[in-house]
């Protein structure tokens, strides 16, 4: 399952604008990967993060994942409700198991972004 109007990165986020503002999340096959989700840290609201880097971490059942951010900008919110069930990012990975919204520095850095058709084509090979 990889929506088409979501941007997706080879690190497996998915990224969805409105206007300088996205949401973050990992993709059905990051997930699906990772196994089942028990813990999350997610980076403080106000947090200035880099693309590319390590902004939090993700723990399943088999191992512990880097989250890693997919823009440059500020944290406008965390997804908190995943405190208390993070498995719901197994379970609606594009939907209530978002991770966190970030307010673009640059909104043109979205351009580097995958689509649908390559991100799919990634994970293929």
């Amino acid at each position: 399952m990889i929506p088409e109007d979501l941007q997706y990165t080879a690190d497996h986020e998915w990224v969805r604008r409105d206007g300088d503002v996205v949401t973050v999340g990992i993709t059905d096959y990051a997930q699906d990967q990772l196994g089942d989700i028990v813990y999350l840290s997610l980076p403080a609201v106000g947090e200035a993060i880099e693309s590319g880097a390590v902004v939090g971490e993700l723990e399943s059942t088999k191992s512990v994942s880097d989250l890693f951010a997919p823009v440059s900008g500020e944290v406008v919110s965390v997804n908190d409700a995943l405190e208390s069930t993070p498995e719901t990012v197994n379970s609606d990975p594009y939907g209530q198991g978002w991770l966190m919204t970030v307010r673009v520095a640059d909104p043109g850095a979205l351009e580097g972004l995958m689509d649908a058709s390559t991100y799919k084509a990634s994970i293929e090979s």
